[in-house]
């Protein structure tokens, strides 16, 4: 058995920004797909809750969960090529939760995706509304990926690597337009990210990832000035720097992430971290307070 996820312990408020960062692997995605119980067939949730205003998610049957799907809380998906249905229009697809959630008459909800459309800068966009997903580009396409998850004004928004397979320039773009859209609806967002440059921009905390479980939680400003688990402070020095000396080799964390199927005893970083005292291979640490509104995982990294 894999366990993908283990003791994941986190909040967000409204109006926050909370980024989920870790390697590939480390259970970010799945964390985030269990919050809408989109695991699929082959995995389970075994324990524990997912309280979103008050209602524990896991307790609600099927068509409980699809009403809140699309409409309290809202997921943007990594690859919106994939995401999209590439037979339908973008205006129908956009349409359809408002359509679904809000009871609007199918012309109102027309003319409401033509107005989500413009608000994330599309140009025409009351003449895009009948075009299919392979007429954008990919950038176009993430924005729109935005507009079906903002069309019934969610309390949540999920947006797992949305910028993965766009160059620079538009990745700044996109998750700027993000930021902008729910800081004005003072939705919530969860970022599911590799990328500690987007983290630094973007986030209000950061909850780190490793091998299934959180080790470092704390604001994005304290975790970049006082990174304090082994793993998080790996992250940071692998940063380049445009200060940083010519011809010097970036710094790198030793060894592999761990294979989730025969994770070590005890800590799971502990294989790759040169602070490793017996302790260590024991039972895994529990995440404690260290300092104000700062967790960490570790028995000690001195």
């Amino acid at each position: 058995m894999v366990r993908a996820v283990d003791s994941v312990d986190l909040h967000v408020d409204a109006g926050e920004t909370l980024a989920i960062v870790g390697e590939s692997g480390s259970g970010k995605s799945v964390t985030a797909l269990s919050i809408l119980q989109l695991i699929g067939d082959n995995g389970s949730i075994e324990r524990g809750e997912i309280r979103f205003d008050g209602t524990n998610l896991l307790g609600l049957d099927g068509d409980a969960i699809r009403d809140v799907r699309g409409d309290r809380i809202a997921m943007i998906f990594q690859e919106p090529m994939s995401s999209l249905n590439p037979v339908l229009t973008i205006g129908k697809q956009v349409a359809e939760p408002i359509w679904l959630h809000r009871k609007k008459s199918w012309s109102d909800a027309l003319e409401q995706a033509g107005e989500l459309l413009a608000r994330v800068a599309i140009p025409d966009a009351d003449k895009r509304l009948g075009d299919f997903p392979h007429h954008f580009s990919g950038g176009m396409r993430q924005r729109v990926m935005i507009a079906m998850a903002l069309a019934c004004e969610p309390r949540l928004i999920i947006a797992d690597e949305p910028t993965t397979a766009l160059d620079v320039t538009v990745q700044a773009q996109i998750l700027s337009l993000l930021k902008e859209l729910t800081r004005e609806a003072n939705s919530a967002l969860i970022l599911i990210t590799h990328d500690l440059g987007v983290v630094a921009r973007y986030a209000d905390r950061v909850a780190v990832m490793y091998g299934g479980r959180i080790v470092e939680s704390a604001s994005a400003l304290d975790l970049y000035k006082r990174p304090k688990h082994p793993y998080t402070r790996g992250l940071m020095a692998s940063i380049p720097g445009l200060d940083g000396e010519a011809g010097k080799r970036l710094q790198s964390i030793v060894g592999q992430p761990p294979d989730l199927a025969n994770l070590p005893p005890g800590c799971a970083f502990a294989p790759r971290c040169e602070f490793a005292r017996d302790v260590c291979r024991g039972a895994p640490p529990p995440l404690e307070l260290v300092e104000e509104a700062h967790l960490m995982a570790c028995y000690g990294d001195e």
